[in-house]
């Protein structure tokens, strides 16, 4: 007998005797709601949200001012050196990157920080032809013109590795 045991049967979360038959299927809506505001079926167990711990948006409001400060930078930078830069950034990208898919050691929260870098230069560089009543389409056309002209060159850090 006890070799035709169900599963049903022998299951650790039935606590019924099997003579009984009981339902054991739940719904997603038998009671509680994951991530809803209110417990409908025991309304007492209902805790008060924690609050936000102390100091976090002080560090949100240092992150912000850093970024600021980053922005009046590249705002203060002619517009020859911010495309240097940006070319620079690319190319320390594309070095990251090749330290990935060869599984070397790198700071993966380096690629976020690079690209905003880079976009907030390239922010500033479009804001500038704005000012100078440069269209989109005409933008794009000198996008295309600039790319064209880049001499490919090692980025800062392989410079700074082949010099030592």
């Amino acid at each position: 007998m006890a070799a035709t045991m169900s599963l049903a049967a022998a299951s650790p979360l039935t606590s019924t005797p099997r003579g009984l038959a009981v339902s054991t299927a739940r719904t997603a809506s038998a009671g509680l709601r994951i991530g809803g505001a209110s417990l409908t079926r025991f309304p007492g167990l209902a805790a008060p949200a924690p609050a936000p711990p102390a100091g976090r948006g002080d560090a949100a409001v240092v992150r912000m001012a850093k970024r600021e400060q980053d922005l009046e930078d590249i705002r203060a930078m002619p517009t020859e050196k911010i495309e240097e830069e940006v070319v620079d950034l690319k190319g320390e990208l594309f070095l990251l990157r090749l330290k990935r898919s060869a599984r070397q050691e790198f700071k993966s929260s380096e690629f976020g920080r690079m690209r905003k870098r880079i976009a907030r230069m390239l922010t500033v560089k479009r804001e500038r032809e704005i000012e100078q009543g440069i269209n989109k389409r005409l933008s794009r056309k000198l996008d295309r013109k600039w790319k064209q002209s880049i001499v490919v060159r090692p980025p800062p850090s392989l410079r700074d590795n082949k010099e030592e």
